[in-house]
């Protein structure tokens, strides 16, 4: 049987992140990765030989990027839609990364989960991007995958972060990526197991309200919760700092991941 992955070039486009050290296939239409995926990826701190968890990977940006940063780990992608979870494999064989991809729901029960090979008490780092998009405020994409991709359910969040909770050691950490005006239900979400938090908003602008959050907590943690300046994606001229492009092309990092 031909792999999905395979002859799809009306289909994907390749795309560039890193600099161009990282290739990308991925849909032409729907769910497509981006900025988001690579500010997650450069504000989780991992380290050489940790088993590291994406849930929601897509077509695997922020997984492969924190696996080109931190050669050695050993990396799982986990993404709901098959079609994206072949992808993910092709991209990872790609760019001559080790990585398994699992096409599974992240809402499925821990047996699920065990039987995929993520038994409780197992990751040491848990990165994700759930679909963070209100469905009572924002017009659902007739793509389906883009759909699933980018709108929350009343429990996604909890849900997620639950299945966080249980996939990861005692003393793992999770980071995320959430829209900015939901801070109050991710802390929320977070109380129930995770302490440490530290977060960092990210602004488009230095004048302008954040748009997202990059969080960081930890399981079992006690520090109290740390809040990082903003990171603005531009500057008052609308020009990119230096800054913003190294952590884009992946050659530096959010404080989150070395704090």
């Amino acid at each position: 049987m031909p792999d999905p992955a395979e002859d799809r070039s009306e289909e994907t486009t390749e795309d560039l992140f890193l600099g161009g050290r990282l290739r990308l296939r991925q849909p032409r239409r729907g769910h497509r990765a981006g900025h988001d995926a690579i500010l997650l990826a450069s504000a989780t701190r991992v380290q050489s030989g940790q088993r590291v968890v994406e849930f929601g990977a897509g077509v695997g940006a922020a997984g492969l990027s924190v696996s080109h940063r931190v050669p050695g780990i050993d990396l799982t992608l986990v993404e709901i839609d098959a079609a994206l979870a072949a992808l993910a494999r092709a991209n990872a064989a790609a760019n001559g990364i080790d990585a398994q991809v699992i096409a599974l729901d992240v809402t499925a029960g821990a047996d699920v989960f065990a039987a995929s090979g993520l038994g409780p008490d197992s990751a040491d780092v848990v990165l994700m991007n759930p679909p963070f998009h209100d469905a009572g405020r924002h017009r659902a994409s007739p793509d389906p995958a883009r759909r699933t991709a980018h709108l929350a359910t009343d429990d996604t969040l909890t849900a997620w972060i639950h299945a966080a909770r249980r996939v990861l050691k005692s003393g793992g950490s999770l980071t995320l990526i959430w829209r900015a005006d939901g801070l109050a239900e991710v802390l929320a979400a977070l109380e129930r197991g995770f302490g440490s938090v530290a977060v960092v908003p990210v602004h488009p602008a230095p004048d302008a309200v954040a748009i997202r959050i990059l969080i960081r907590a930890v399981k079992g943690g006690r520090a109290p919760l740390v809040l990082h300046p903003g990171f603005a994606l531009q500057d008052a001229d609308g020009n990119v700092p230096q800054k913003v492009q190294a952590v884009l092309g992946g050659t530096a990092v959010l404080p989150l991941a070395d704090s």
